[in-house]
């Protein structure tokens, strides 16, 4: 055999091999963005909704609206910075811890987003949009990770089910008001 035919033989098999290799089918990346939007809807207060609002502390409030302009200037580690500063101030501020969580999103850190959304609803009100919003987060954290989650055992089940559990305390964090007579 030739030196030029040899080339040509080892050229096919190596090109046969990787067209007949299935390829595994790529997943979406995480939509950040998308997850906000989504977190935002739920967020949204309801008419004739009860909702709680505690008041806050000045300074705090500074920092959270500096790191409001920060995120919407695409400037995610920095917004995350003022908002730790502020978690210093006022560690069990479920809004505050919220807002980290949903900055935590924006920096792809799906393991802190759901630690933050996860103690803001035990430490909140229970109701009201702040509410939704927690457990919105907690549902598209658990989404985002539905592919690394699938039990080869139970399948996707596992997934949904966290996924659906999570909607389902939400839903249940919109609260109508007594009825004044």
């Amino acid at each position: 055999m030739t030196p030029r035919l040899a080339a040509l033989s080892l050229a096919v098999v190596v090109a046969s091999g990787c067209a007949s290799a299935p390829s595994e089918p790529e997943l979406p990346a995480f939509d950040a963005a998308a997850a906000l939007a989504a977190i935002e809807q739920a967020g949204a207060a309801a008419t004739e909704e009860l909702v709680v609002r505690p008041l806050g502390n000045p300074q705090v409030q500074d920092l959270r609206a500096d790191a409001d302009n920060l995120r919407r200037q695409g400037q995610a580690a920095e917004a995350a910075q003022r908002l730790d500063q502020a978690l210093a101030i006022s560690p069990a501020d479920p809004a505050l811890l919220q807002e980290r969580a949903e900055v935590a999103l924006l920096l792809g850190d799906l393991d802190l987003a759901e630690r933050l959304a996860r103690q803001a609803a035990g430490l909140g009100a229970g109701v009201g949009p702040l509410c939704r919003r927690h457990w919105e987060t907690v549902a598209q954290v658990a989404q985002a990770r539905a592919p690394a989650r699938i039990d080869p055992a139970t399948g996707a089940a596992v997934v949904a089910a966290t996924v659906t559990d999570a909607r389902s305390a939400r839903d249940a964090c919109t609260v109508t008001p007594p009825p004044r007579y």
